[in-house]
């Protein structure tokens, strides 16, 4: 029986469509093979005793596995959970592989099995000596049929099982090639039921699309238990950690990482790598003190502001939400009176770090402000705050722990939103709205 399956969002259809009418994608619908032919219709036996009792499950056995790296510990929720099926995505040359070898190598006394259906031992052996892992108990398996790959791990039954990668994998009763929407979905169904069976974690390495998601059907990232990406960009050194799903702990964690040619370094203290190099001297430039899940570091927010040569100004950002920028350029228009429509302006989060949270809104609408007005912000001054449409500064969470982090780094200033009286060390001065701020740091 054959359907028909949009690639981009795993939507089926029972005849062919030029635009998918779940996500409004064209081009992306094709035929595929029923993954219901794969499954042989037969009587299930049940089990009477099936059911376990949670007062009998022994806690040791769901103990968490730690690592070496405990960025990546962080990321988890405290470590590695027995039996989970992992998804780490990422751009190409991001350091994905680099990552799973560092992350198998700093798991003690575990055995390893890594299945690769892009490269050859000989070519995992070059990257295992330039990042120096002693491979004594590991197992390579060059192969990309799942039932073969199947049978080496039910007989070998490792702790981890690393694949490489999962577009590349392919089930022989689908018949489409691999990397489609069915052969990916079947192949993640039989390993997360073999990690099950085999009791070994299973960490999938998976491509993205030109915008940045999991390519396959979204339902991928439905079928395992943690969804890992690994941010950066290729020109920099930082690569960031992110949990877009997990089971098992929370997703507002980022780990820092710092891509040398030995490996992944993990960075121990972000703020004070962010802010090297930092000169003080010119204009539209910033600290915001950024809260990650359960910690606290400081980055630098640069504007920079020049005459368009264009009839449309344009809009340009790094790491910052771009439709937010355009609100905080529209506030600081009609709330501040700063005439920024004839104006390109640039945003850049110095480091390549992705900023989600709202308490950069005031760093980044003072860096647009000082770089206007080519009147550089004092550098001993760190600022945070949500910007509301009507300019008003709003206040933001977990406000004692920036205060703490800005003055362990040894800023003597705060801006922030009105809320409450602080004791500390260094000056605190409340605004009330985005103007005041402005008039405050920038004259």
């Amino acid at each position: 029986m054959s359907i028909f399956i949009c690639s981009k969002c795993g939507a089926q259809f029972p005849k062919w469509l030029g635009q998918c009418s779940q996500c409004d994608a064209w081009g992306t619908i094709s035929e595929q093979v029923s993954i219901d032919a794969r499954i042989g219709h037969g009587k299930t036996k049940i089990r009477s005793n099936s059911a376990i009792d949670f007062n009998q499950i022994n806690q040791e056995q769901s103990s968490r596995v730690k690592i070496k790296s405990e960025e990546v510990n962080r990321v988890l929720g405290g470590g590695i959970v027995p039996c989970s099926l992992i998804l780490l995505g990422g751009q190409p040359g991001i350091g994905k592989s680099t990552l799973v070898l560092q992350m198998a190598d700093g798991l003690k006394n575990q055995s390893v099995f890594y299945v690769s259906g892009e490269e050859s031992a000989q070519q995992l052996k070059i990257r295992f000596d330039r990042l120096k892992i002693s491979a004594n108990n590991w197992k390579f398996l060059g192969e990309t049929n799942i039932e073969v790959i199947e049978a080496h791990l039910q007989e070998y039954k490792p702790n981890l099982v690393i694949i490489d990668s999962i577009q590349t994998m392919l089930f022989n009763e689908i018949g489409s090639e691999a990397g489609s929407v069915n052969q990916v979905r079947a192949c993640t169904a039989r390993l997360r039921e073999l990690a099950k069976k085999i009791k070994a974690t299973i960490l999938i390495i998976g491509h993205v699309t030109k915008e940045g998601t999991m390519a396959g059907p979204k339902t991928l990232e439905h079928l395992v238990d943690v969804v890992l990406y690994l941010e950066g960009d290729t020109t920099h050194h930082f690569r960031f950690l992110r949990a877009i799903k997990n089971r098992f702990g929370s997703t507002s964690e980022v780990g820092v990482f710092d891509m040398q040619p030995q490996g992944l370094i993990e960075v121990k203290n972000p703020s004070e790598v962010f802010l090297t190099n930092r000169d003080l001297t010119i204009s539209g430039s910033v600290v915001v003190p950024v809260v990650e899940g359960s910690r606290c570091f400081l980055v630098e927010v640069q504007a920079l502001v020049s005459r368009t040569s264009f009839g449309y100004p344009q809009r340009k950002s790094t790491g910052y939400d771009l439709s937010r920028l355009g609100l905080l350029i529209a506030v600081l228009i009609k709330r501040c009176h700063l005439s920024l429509s004839n104006q390109d302006i640039h945003i850049n989060i110095v480091g390549g770090l992705q900023v989600r949270e709202p308490a950069v809104d005031l760093g980044v609408a003072l860096a647009i402000a000082s770089a206007f007005k080519n009147k550089p912000i004092d550098g001993q001054i760190a600022v945070f705050g949500e910007v509301g449409l009507g300019g008003e500064i709003r206040g933001v969470k977990v406000k004692e722990k920036r205060i703490k982090e800005v003055n362990k780094i040894g800023f003597q200033k705060i801006v922030c939103p009105i809320d409450k009286d602080f004791i500390s060390k260094i000056k605190i001065t409340q605004v009330k709205n985005l103007s005041e701020a402005i008039k405050l740091t920038t004259g």
